[in-house]
C-alpha cells in the first residue's frame, strides 16, 4: 500500500468514505417543508428510492414532513449518524460542520456555493471550514457539490430532483465508477454511460474539495473488489502527490484511472478559476507526471466516455496496432489517414489472414488494412463476419474497428450478428454510420445485450482505440523502477543562475562529456589554456548576471592563437562593458571548438506542483523559433527516451537527412537521463538548460556546449 493511501487510512478517511457511501443514517440539515426546495428535493430522492436506513430531518421549523419528524438542532440527532447532507447556506456552513463534528457525525455533503470560486475571502474560509472537519474526524466532501450517487445499494445524496435508482444485485460483474469536480460533467458522463449498458457503480461530485478530494475517493473506490476502472473530470489536482501514489496503486491493481484535464489553454484556465476556484498550474507537466504514474490521459469529454466504455468492456489490451474492416472504401481512406493523424499503427495483415479473407471476395479486391469489402456484403453479409473475426485472429492485431453503413433490417442485424460472434477478447469498436438514424430496435438489442462498444463515428472509435493502445503500450513498458542514487561530490552551488562555467562543471562530474577548458582570470592564463587544449578555442564571457551572452558580444568562436586569444579578451570585456555597463565578470571560460554535428536540447524544470519534468528536442534556435520540444519523466529509461527523440517533428534529422549520417541519440539519451536523475536526487535545483546538445555521428557520442543552472532562492 502506498504512504499516502496508508496515511489516510489511519487517520480514518476511508471509514468516514464508506459511511457515506453507503449508509445506514442520514440527516438532512438544513430541511424545509415547502416543495421544491433543495432539502426537499433531497428528501424526494431518497423516498423515492426507497431508502431503508434512517432519515433523520433537522429544520427550524421543526415539526413534521413527509411523516418524519423534523428537529431544530444538529446536537438534538442521536451520536454517530453516519453521512449529513448539508443544504444551508454558505454562511452558515462553519458552525454546521462543527456542530457535526461535536455530535460525531461520521460524514457531510455540503453543495453550498460562494467559497474559493468567489475569491480569496471565500478560499479562506473554505480552508478553514476544512482544517475543522479534518481536525474534527468528519470526513467532508463539497462544497460547491451537487452530490453522489451508490448505484450498487441505491442510495443518492443529490442536490436537484434525479431519477429513480434500484440496486444492482449481487451479480454485478465489472463496473466503472466516476468521480468529478463538476456535477454537469458528472451527470453527463454518468447518464451516457449508463445509457450504453456500462454498469456505474458510484458517481461522486467534489466540488471545491475544501476537505476530500479525488485522491481520496479514489482511493477507495479502488479497494471496491467491483471497480475495474474510475472515470475523472478533474479542473485543478489540488494534491499532486497524493494523486500521483493513487494513481501508481491503481496501476499495480490493474484498474485504470481514466483522467480528463481540461486548462491547458489561458482562456480555459481564466474559466477554471472561476467555476470552481481551481488555481491552475503546468498543465503539460501535470499530464507528464500523471500519465507516467499510470493515469489515461484524455482530451476531450467524448473521448472520456469512448474510452471508458472501452476499459470497462475489454480491460487488457496487448498494445499493437490497429485493423480497420469496412465496407466503404472511402472510410478505409480516412482511416489510413487518421490513423497517422493519431499516431496509432495500421499493421500488415499476416498471409494466413489474407488467404482467409480472399476466398470470400472477389478476385479484383486487394485485401490489405485497412479492409474495404466493397458492396458484395449487401448480398453475402456474412462476409463481415469472416473479415472481421480473421482480424481479430491476426496475432498482428491488437484491435479491430469495423465501420459500416446504416442499413435496416435483415442485412443490418446480420451485420450485427457477425460482429458479435467472436469469442476474441482483443478490444472491438462496432462503428454504424449515419450518426442522427436511431438504430432497429433489434439491432440495438442485439448490439447491447452482448455489451457490444458501439459508436456512429469511424473517428471517435479510432480515436478512442489510439489512447487505449498508447495506455496499453505503456502499462506494458511499466516496471517497478529502481530507486535513483543520488549523485556524489557535485560542486557547491549557490542560490539562483550558476555561471556556465560552473554549471558545466556539474555537468562534468555527473558523467557528461563537456569541452575541454578552463576558467581564465586574465589574459595570460586565457593564453595558457589555449595552448593547454589546443587551437581553434572559443571565449566565453562568464557570469551569473549574463544569461545571454552572445547577444552582449560575449562569445567569440574559432580563435586561432596566442594573439587572437589575447585580441579577443579585450574584445570580449568592451563588449560586456558596454551591454551590461558594471557588470563584474567571473573571468573567460576557454573551451576547444567541437566537430560538427546536430544540435538538440536537453533540460529540466522542477514544477512547483508536480516535481520536475524532463525536456528534449532540436536545439540552438530551433527550440524557441520551433518550439519542437516533448516533455518527459525524469525517471525515464534511456530507451524509451530514444524513443521519445524518434517523436519530435525534426525527427528525421536524427536518422540521418540529405547525405548527413545517423546521429548518437543513445548518447543523448543517456545525458538526458543523468540530468532526470540529478533533478530526482537535487530537489534544491529549479532549472537546468543545456542547449546545445551536439550529437555526433552514431556511436561517436555527444557533447554539452552550454549549461545553464538554476537554484531555488530557498534551497541550502
Amino acid at each position: 500500500m502506498n504512504q499516502a493511501g496508508a496515511g489516510r487510512r489511519a487517520e480514518g478517511w476511508a471509514q468516514g468514505i464508506e459511511a457515506m457511501m453507503r449508509p445506514r443514517s442520514v440527516a438532512i440539515v438544513g430541511m424545509s417543508s415547502k416543495p421544491g426546495t433543495p432539502s426537499a428535493n433531497v428528501l424526494y430522492n431518497l423516498l423515492g428510492d426507497a431508502y431503508s436506513g434512517e432519515v433523520h430531518l433537522v429544520g427550524r421549523s421543526g415539526g413534521t414532513i413527509q411523516g418524519l419528524p423534523c428537529l431544530t438542532s444538529v446536537d438534538q440527532l442521536p451520536r454517530g449518524v453516519d453521512v449529513a447532507i448539508l443544504v444551508v447556506s454558505a454562511d452558515a456552513v462553519r458552525e454546521t460542520v462543527e456542530a457535526c463534528i461535536a455530535q460525531g457525525v461520521k460524514s457531510a455533503v455540503c453543495f453550498a456555493s460562494g467559497f474559493a470560486e468567489t475569491g480569496d475571502r471565500g478560499r479562506r474560509e473554505q480552508e478553514e471550514i476544512g482544517r475543522i472537519a479534518r481536525e474534527g474526524g468528519l470526513a467532508l466532501v463539497g462544497p460547491n457539490c451537487v452530490g453522489y450517487y451508490n448505484y450498487i445499494d441505491a442510495f443518492q445524496a443529490m442536490l436537484a430532483p434525479s431519477h429513480k435508482i434500484v440496486p444492482m444485485g449481487p451479480e454485478i460483474g465489472r463496473t466503472l465508477a466516476v468521480v468529478t469536480q463538476s456535477g454537469g460533467i458528472g451527470h453527463h458522463t454518468t447518464l451516457t454511460l449508463r445509457s450504453r449498458g456500462v454498469a456505474v457503480s458510484y458517481m461522486v461530485t467534489t466540488g471545491n474539495e475544501a476537505h476530500l478530494g479525488l485522491p481520496d475517493f479514489i482511493d477507495w473506490l479502488i479497494d471496491q473488489d467491483t471497480t475495474s476502472a474510475v472515470v475523472c473530470y478533474a479542473e485543478q489536482i489540488r494534491r499532486p502527490a497524493d494523486m500521483i501514489a493513487v494513481a501508481e496503486r491503481a496501476r499495480r491493481c490493474r484498474k485504470p484511472v481514466i483522467l480528463y484535464h481540461p486548462g491547458h489553454s489561458v482562456r480555459a484556465r481564466t474559466q477554471t478559476a472561476s467555476h470552481s476556484g481551481a488555481l491552475v498550474k503546468d498543465y503539460a507537466a501535470m499530464r507528464t507526471i500523471a500519465e507516467d504514474s499510470g493515469v489515461l490521459m484524455v482530451d476531450t469529454l467524448e473521448e472520456l466516455i469512448d474510452v471508458g466504455q472501452l476499459v470497462w468492456r475489454y480491460p487488457e489490451h496487448d498494445g499493437k496496432g490497429l485493423g480497420v474492416v469496412t465496407g466503404s472504401g472511402a472510410i478505409s481512406v480516412i482511416a489510413a489517414d487518421y490513423a497517422e493523424t493519431l499516431g496509432i499503427d495500421l499493421p500488415p495483415m499476416s498471409p494466413a489472414t489474407v488467404e482467409t479473407i480472399k476466398a470470400r471476395l472477389p478476385d479484383y479486391m486487394t485485401v490489405r488494412n485497412p479492409l474495404d469489402i466493397g458492396t458484395s456484403i449487401a448480398w453475402e453479409p456474412d462476409v463481415i463476419r469472416v473479415a472481421t473475426d480473421a482480424v481479430l485472429a491476426d496475432p498482428s492485431f491488437g484491435s479491430v474497428l469495423v465501420s459500416n453503413p446504416h442499413v435496416p433490417p435483415p442485412i443490418g442485424t446480420i451485420w450485427a450478428q457477425g460482429a458479435i460472434s467472436h469469442t476474441s477478447p482483443k478490444p472491438l469498436v462496432y462503428v454504424i454510420h449515419d450518426e442522427d438514424v436511431p438504430l432497429p430496435e433489434e439491432d440495438a438489442r442485439i448490439l447491447r445485450s452482448n455489451d457490444m462498444v458501439v459508436l456512429r463515428s469511424p473517428e471517435r472509435g479510432m480515436r478512442a482505440l489510439a489512447r487505449l493502445t498508447e495506455f496499453a503500450r505503456r502499462r506494458l513498458s511499466w516496471s517497478e523502477r529502481p530507486a535513483v542514487q543520488p549523485f556524489t561530490d557535485l560542486p557547491k552551488l549557490g542560490p539562483g543562475a550558476q555561471p556556465e562555467w560552473l554549471g558545466k562543471q556539474v555537468l562534468a562530474s555527473i558523467g557528461i562529456k563537456v569541452p575541454e577548458g578552463g576558467l581564465a582570470r586574465s589574459p595570460d592564463e586565457a593564453a595558457a589554456i589555449a595552448a593547454r587544449i589546443g587551437y581553434p578555442v572559443a571565449l566565453k564571457a562568464q557570469s551569473a548576471a549574463l544569461a545571454h551572452k552572445s547577444e552582449a558580444g560575449g562569445v567569440l568562436l574559432d580563435i586561432a592563437d596566442d594573439a587572437g586569444v589575447r585580441s579577443g579578451w579585450a574584445t570580449l570585456h568592451a563588449n560586456v562593458a558596454k551591454a551590461a555597463p558594471g557588470l563584474a565578470l567571473d573571468g573567460v571560460l576557454v573551451e576547444k571548438m567541437g566537430g560538427r554535428g546536430l544540435e538538440l536540447a536537453v533540460g529540466a524544470r522542477r514544477d512547483s506542483q508536480w516535481g520536475p519534468v524532463l525536456l528534449i528536442g532540436m536545439g540552438g534556435i530551433w527550440i524557441e523559433a520551433l518550439g519542437d520540444v516533448r516533455l518527459l519523466a525524469p525517471t525515464l529509461p534511456e530507451a524509451q527516451i530514444v524513443e521519445e527523440f524518434h517523436k519530435l517533428k525534426g525527427a528525421k534529422l536524427l536518422r540521418g537527412f540529405r547525405g548527413s549520417p545517423p546521429v548518437d541519440v543513445a548518447a543523448v539519451a543517456k545525458i538526458a537521463a543523468s540530468i532526470g536523475r540529478l533533478m530526482v536526487t537535487c530537489p534544491g535545483i529549479a532549472e537546468i538548460d543545456v542547449n546545445p546538445v551536439v550529437a555526433f555521428a552514431e556511436g561517436q557520442g555527444a557533447i554539452a556546449l552550454d549549461a545553464l543552472i538554476v537554484v531555488d532562492a530557498g534551497a541550502t
